[in-house]
């Protein structure tokens, strides 16, 4: 995957991202990193530059993310995190298209949401 195309899907999973509902992709400048938030909770983290060693990380079911290792070879344990919980898939891959990887940050995401507070969930309805 040439830089140019690396450097676009950095852009649209960040896009993707932002589109989810009350999350939001941002440089984290302490981790040097974008950061996937929602509600001050993390469900993601991706490399900011287009380079061979860019990442996202997410967050998963220990169950799925063992079978994913176990099919892809761009896809890891979590690296500097909890290896059950989170996989690190290699963002040149050719192994998984964008669709394939939107679903697990959705995933990410709704696993994150389900562990907030009932409050924060509720106040979420309501923003609609």
């Amino acid at each position: 995957m040439t830089n140019i195309s690396l450097k676009s899907r950095i852009e649209h999973f960040q896009d993707f991202g932002n589109h989810l509902p009350h999350a939001k992709v941002y440089y984290r400048e302490d981790w040097e990193t974008l950061y996937f938030d929602l509600a001050g909770k993390m469900f993601g983290v991706m490399s900011l530059n287009a380079a061979d060693n860019a990442t996202v990380t997410l967050k998963g079911q220990p169950e799925a993310n063992a079978t994913l290792c176990e099919m892809y070879r761009d896809i890891s344990a979590g690296y500097h995190m909890n290896k059950k919980h989170w996989i690190f898939i290699k963002l040149s891959t050719d192994e998984l298209s964008d669709q394939e990887i939107e679903k697990m940050i959705e995933n990410s995401y709704s696993l994150v949401f389900s562990n907030l507070s009932l409050s924060i969930r509720k106040s979420f309805a309501k923003v609609k």
